[in-house]
């Protein structure tokens, strides 16, 4: 699934009676919000407890579906946001053009595996793992934000630990780390 991207539109509401309810106020911040939000920023925000917003987000997906809309409210990374169905792809990247610089290299994107799946892990162990040195790769993806350092490991020299962000989370659609495909799964099939 993909992030839409949106605008305020308020010069619509002006020719329209709009009648905003606990619902339509829930559809209306995730539709705005550019992150996911938790049930309970969602039910500060407009009012409400979290298990009504529970409800609320059931319904406006059966909505969507019904509707057959190209979007769903997905819960991701620790939250709640909307976004577009995956069978659109096509058409938003058309649209989005991603910058070659938000791209991973192949390198990138296997020290970020073992990033993700050994956490919190010392540099020393990635280079063991991937047989190259990877302080620029690493440097690259904290700059991305997609790792950051959570500690330091208690032994000879105390280096720093690396494990992944939030933003990791979001970029690969992962509600949260237990959602990363087993190992066994990434096998090469016989």
């Amino acid at each position: 699934m993909t992030k839409k991207h949106n605008g305020n539109c308020d010069s619509l509401q002006k020719n329209q009676n709009v009648e905003p309810t606990v619902e339509s106020a829930t559809e209306a911040v995730l539709f705005a919000s550019d992150e996911p939000l938790s049930a309970e920023r969602l039910a500060d925000i407009v009012g409400t407890g979290v298990k009504q917003i529970r409800t609320h987000i059931k319904n406006l997906n059966d909505k969507y579906q019904a509707n057959n809309n190209a979007f769903r409210i997905e819960q991701i990374a620790g939250g709640y946001q909307m976004l577009t169905l995956s069978p659109y792809n096509h058409w938003l990247k058309k649209l989005l053009r991603v910058r070659s610089d938000s791209k991973l290299s192949p390198a990138a994107l296997e020290t970020l595996a073992i990033i993700a799946y050994k956490q919190p892990v010392i540099r020393a162990d990635i280079e063991s793992i991937r047989g190259v040195a990877v302080g620029e790769i690493t440097r690259s993806l904290m700059y991305k934000g997609l790792v950051k350092i959570v500690g330091r490991a208690e032994v000879l020299g105390r280096p720093m630990l690396y494990g992944t962000t939030k933003k990791f989370l979001e970029v690969f659609g992962l509600n949260s780390l237990k959602d990363l495909p087993k190992i066994e799964e990434l096998k090469k099939p016989d």
